[in-house]
């Protein structure tokens, strides 16, 4: 079987670095696998216009941008745990909110897990869209959104591989 080529910086069409900066106070606690992290280098590039996020890997950094805008939205360092796997150490988040509107740290660590895990991963990460779901409505006073609605607006749709 032929492995696909990593999606790089230069192979996608737009992209834009972070402008302000901010770290995460809160890290998904996940620790990836050592082939999990082999298919995170491998990045996503969203295939349609439904899919909201583009994946791409430089050394052991993450950046998660916005697939329309190019924005970049999240970089998270990623460190070896020895034994273990893989695990990430810190995370950047965009706080300028005219390229995007930030809700918590909790929030932003559950999107990050959410990308990588739901969607390079393609994993069905119940739990974690549940709990998705469960942070946009907390407090919103909105109970009526559907979760299917929350979800896109937060992932997008993640095509058939």
């Amino acid at each position: 079987m032929i492995e696909p080529a990593p999606v790089t910086r230069s192979s996608l069409r737009h992209v834009s670095p972070i402008a302000a900066p901010m770290p995460l106070a809160v890290l998904p606690a996940r620790t990836w696998s050592d082939e999990q992290w082999k298919r995170i280098t491998l990045g996503y590039r969203a295939r349609d216009m439904d899919e909201k996020w583009n994946v791409f890997v430089e050394d052991e950094v993450v950046f998660l941008h916005r697939s329309w805008t190019g924005n970049g939205i999240y970089e998270a360092s990623f460190s070896p745990v020895p034994g273990e796997g893989w695990r990430i150490s810190t995370v950047v988040v965009e706080s300028d909110p005219s390229r995007y509107r930030r809700r918590s740290d909790q929030y932003d660590s559950l999107l990050v897990d959410l990308v990588l895990s739901g969607i390079v991963l393609g994993e069905p990460v119940v739990d974690l869209r549940a709990e998705l779901v469960a942070l946009t409505t907390q407090g919103s006073g909105r109970t009526d959104l559907p979760a299917g609605v929350i979800e896109h607006s937060a992932l997008g749709l993640r095509s058939a591989q």
